[in-house]
């Protein structure tokens, strides 16, 4: 299906701020589409004025649909249905007319002009299907008037309110429960939903008669001047959201001014019982909080644990077993490394390649001024599955280029380069270490090589990342390491 950005700019000649003020309605009108218990098409005049072309729809989740089929990017010439016609060039509502049968179905239709700045940009065919009429209750009859009242505001070009983009998955729903307030802001109804929420704050009588702003304002925990502002928007004189908070509950608000003929004649208030949401939020919060505070105390006690092992290994005289705790040194301080990232997230998620540049780094002190390491390519987020084990089989290959592959006082260069591809869910990772050094021995086998270092890297890469190794003479001179391992954790 074609987005309404692609059909604006093809059929029609609206500019970049109509394009604009068509979003900013389109993402306010499934408001209008409940309120009224219809759908609503918009109809946009072609570059010639001949035709129609539609580049948006919406269903209610309030009534049956009129709709079965999409209508985005159906063209209507013009004439073919006057009411369209009669919308865009009176710039008025337009009721008239007998009920259409769409599949046995009668459908009652209206065009709402869309002006902005004094202009009409389209129409909204707004169709309600009539088959399921009765005798309208008390709530119907609220969510009908208010529906009338936006209507005439969207006609006038005051509704959808400008820089107030509201996020319609996170905002309070007609369902949710809904307030309709006069022009002094008193309660004239209020929806059971509503009426349950402002009873888990605490409110022990009925809604209706009384002002809404000091009801809340009386209800939510004392905050001193604040209470002067909160009975205001509650009040519902400007289109604003905010939560109520008091011990027994968290209600969110939404309100919204109805000024049909220029002058404010009362307010909707769209609210929801966010209680539970925002409990289960705490206790995310809560629990990120704990996860990133384990991983800072297991970055400390590895810490330690290096330091304790770098001790040890100044009092050792024998050479090898004074490198052999200091290789054990940098394969803690890798892991380390990646614990303290992970304590600086909100998940298990990291930037590797900072822990890249760090382990170069650390690595590099078994050469100082003569070896130098860099990186190219990006290593990206990876999962903290994937980083652990990865940031250790980076240690140790880097460790074993320094180690093994210059002779002392050599100068050279070791180059980690990182590339990502494939798909979504077969993301991989291929990394290359090389160096520019003397090159393996002649017949070397790195799957069969007694070094501890090798061993752990098959094991890490084979076992724990379900990737493959290979370690191969350099093109031109000294060894070139190859890593290729799935992005996403290995099961």
């Amino acid at each position: 299906m074609p987005s309404m950005n692609d059909l604006v700019r093809q059929h029609t000649a609206l500019g970049d701020s109509d394009l604009e003020w068509l979003h900013l309605l389109v993402s306010e009108w499934q408001l209008l589409s409940d309120l009224s218990f219809a759908d609503l098409v918009l109809w946009v005049p072609t570059h010639d004025g001949t035709r129609y072309v539609s580049v948006a729809q919406m269903r209610p989740n309030t009534g049956p649909t009129s709709y079965q089929d999409d209508m985005v990017g159906h063209l209507v010439p013009r004439g073919r249905r006057p009411m369209l016609d009669a919308a865009l060039d009176e710039g008025r509502i337009v009721r008239e007319g007998d009920p259409e049968w769409r599949e046995e179905v009668p459908v009652r239709v209206e065009s709402i002009p869309v002006r902005r700045e004094g202009r009409v940009l389209g129409v909204i065919a707004r169709n309600t299907n009539l088959l399921t009429v009765r005798t309208p209750s008390r709530l119907e009859l609220t969510y009908l008037q208010s529906a009338s009242d936006l209507a005439q505001m969207i006609a006038a070009g005051s509704f959808p309110f400008p820089n107030q983009q509201v996020d319609m998955d996170a905002s309070p729903r007609v369902g949710d429960g809904l307030i309709r307030l006069d022009a002094e802001g008193i309660v004239q109804y209020a929806s059971p939903n509503a009426l349950s929420a402002y009873h888990r704050l605490g409110l022990a009588a009925d809604l209706v008669g009384h002002h809404l702003g000091k009801t809340t304002a009386e209800l939510a925990p004392s905050r001193g001047p604040v209470d002067e502002a909160l009975a205001k928007v509650a009040s519902g004189w400007a289109p604003r959201e905010f939560e109520i908070e008091s011990p027994d509950g968290v209600i969110q608000l939404r309100a919204i001014p109805l000024k049909p003929k220029g002058t404010r004649v009362g307010s909707l208030v769209l609210l929801r019982d966010v209680t539970e949401l925002r409990r289960r939020e705490r206790e995310l919060i809560t629990k990120d909080a704990t996860i990133r505070e384990i991983h800072h105390r297991v970055k400390n006690n590895l810490q330690t644990v290096a330091a304790l092992l770098r001790l040890q290994a100044r009092r050792i005289e024998s050479d090898r077993g004074r490198e052999a705790l200091e290789e054990a040194v940098r394969r803690v301080g890798s892991i380390a490394i990646v614990h303290e990232t992970l304590s600086q997230n909100l998940d298990e998620r990291v930037e590797f390649d900072e822990i890249a540049d760090r382990v170069l780094a650390m690595v590099a002190e078994i050469s100082p001024g003569k070896v130098v390491g860099r990186r190219t390519g990006r290593f990206g987020i990876l999962d903290a599955e994937v980083a652990t084990p990865l940031s250790m089989v980076l240690t140790e290959i880097l460790q074993n280029a320094l180690e093994h592959g210059f002779r002392e006082g050599d100068r050279g260069t070791v180059e980690v380069s990182a590339v990502r591809g494939g798909s979504t869910k077969e993301a991989r990772l291929l990394v290359t270490v090389q160096d520019d050094g003397i090159g393996l021995p002649e017949g070397f086998d790195p799957h069969r090589s007694g070094n501890l270092g090798l061993q752990i890297v098959r094991t890490l890469v084979e076992g724990e990342l379900g990737g493959t190794f290979d370690m191969v003479r350099a093109p031109e001179r000294g060894t070139q390491v190859v890593l290729d391992i799935p992005v996403v954790p290995h099961k």
